[in-house]
């Protein structure tokens, strides 16, 4: 199982028309080493920063990442062909007019001989049930029969480490239901981010991720129940204004969170920022292993 390493690190960006840079992860320091590891939070969390850290699609501002010794930065080549990476929309990931065009790209730098390249693409889109659709216009297909083309153009080349942001969100029942036992049956270790509370707790470990901090790690459950209580503190009270309104703890509504038992990490309150590429990296990029 790869080894995944974040030491100290943040992330910051700058926005025009704001003299300091926005944070959006601060000081992370984890050990990624469990075979299914899921990450939950409320949107503009840093969920998705997070997750872009792992193959280099961010890069940190302050502290390093490793996978299995290799620094994404400076060795960022490398821990692409590591770590391969799906982004929550296919249609921003799939850039050939057909499957069979999109998972021949993938391979391409692996198989330079066009008819190997042919024979394995037809093999991997097989596995997955869509070779029937391979010369179908993928604005033809299905939203989960896109997700699974992602999926298996990115599983083309065989990486290390597979990385999900949020893969169930444009996906009904019955695909995300496919979804769940196709992860569930591969090889690579799988790091993803979800809003499908049932797709984390398939995980090993999960991890609750609130204004740029991790709040919980642990058990999934657990780090559910978080995550929901959490997100109960900022409900309001309804028909009736929440600001400066007492707590039964006394304060203002606000002032805090309630935590879960268990945690490994103290809880944190507040409101995230929505993450931003700070390499600037594109979904092909992602695939082939470009710097």
């Amino acid at each position: 199982m790869s080894a995944i390493t974040l030491d100290r690190v943040t992330v910051r960006v700058s926005v025009d028309g704001r003299p300091a840079p926005k944070t959006l992860l601060q000081e992370l320091s984890l050990d990624l080493t469990e075979r299914r590891i899921g990450v939950i939070g409320a949107n503009g969390s840093g969920k998705s920063t997070l997750l872009r850290l792992l193959n280099g699609l961010v890069a940190p501002s302050e502290g390093t990442v490793r996978v299995d010794g290799a620094d994404t930065v400076r060795a960022v080549r490398e821990v692409r062909r590591r770590v391969g990476f799906v982004f929550t929309d296919p249609l921003s990931q799939l850039v050939m007019p057909t499957g069979r065009e999109d998972v021949e790209l993938s391979l391409r730098r692996s198989l330079r001989n066009a008819a190997e390249r042919r024979a394995r693409a037809e093999s991997v889109l097989d596995r997955f049930g869509l070779l029937p659709l391979a010369d179908q216009s993928i604005y033809e297909l299905s939203g989960g029969e896109r997700q699974l083309l992602a999926l298996a153009a990115v599983l083309a080349v065989d990486p290390e480490v597979l990385v999900l942001d949020e893969p169930s969100t444009l996906l009904d029942l019955r695909n995300r239901e496919l979804l769940r036992r196709t992860l569930s049956g591969l090889r690579q270790q799988v790091i993803l981010s979800t809003h499908d509370l049932e797709l984390a707790q398939d995980m090993d470990r999960v991890l609750v991720v609130d204004a740029g901090k991790i709040v919980f790690d642990g058990d999934p459950a657990a780090a559910v129940a978080h995550y929901r209580a959490l997100s109960a503190a900022g409900l309001p009270t309804a028909g009736l204004p929440t600001a400066g309104l007492p707590t039964a703890g006394g304060g203002s509504r606000g002032d805090s969170a309630p935590g879960a038992g268990g945690q490994r990490v103290p809880g944190a309150g507040g409101q995230g920022f929505p993450g931003a590429g700070v390499r600037g990296g594109t979904p092909e990029q992602a695939r082939l292993g470009k710097p």
